[in-house]
């Protein structure tokens, strides 16, 4: 399936490596921990490892590592604006349920 990244999030990952000076993408990933389990994790790339999965969309390179990959395949990034809060948000086919804040999930 692989990961998919939405105009709005390719922007902002853009603007970001722009302000940066430097880097080939992002990496999300995924760690034990937060309200239900999971939690999201996400990095600028300044270099990709032997066994990391790139995907490509919109122009943004996102590397995931192989266990993480399990967890977040066919995952949508978007980037969101809601009143005064803004972020990236995950859609996640994967996850059964997420935690009120939408930072950790169960698989």
């Amino acid at each position: 399936m692989g990961i998919t990244i939405t105009e709005a999030a390719a922007t902002r990952v853009q603007a970001f490596l722009a302000n940066r000076g430097k880097g080939l993408g992002i990496r999300l990933s995924v760690r034990t921990s937060g309200c239900s389990g999971m939690a999201y994790e996400m990095e600028f790339v300044d270099e990709v490892k032997d066994d990391d999965q790139v995907f490509e969309d919109r122009g943004v390179q996102v590397v995931i590592d192989p266990k993480s990959l399990v967890y977040l395949d066919g995952t949508e990034v978007d980037y969101a604006r809601e009143g005064l809060n803004e972020g990236f948000k995950f859609s996640n086919p994967n996850a059964k349920s997420e935690c009120g804040c939408g930072e950790s999930f169960n698989v």
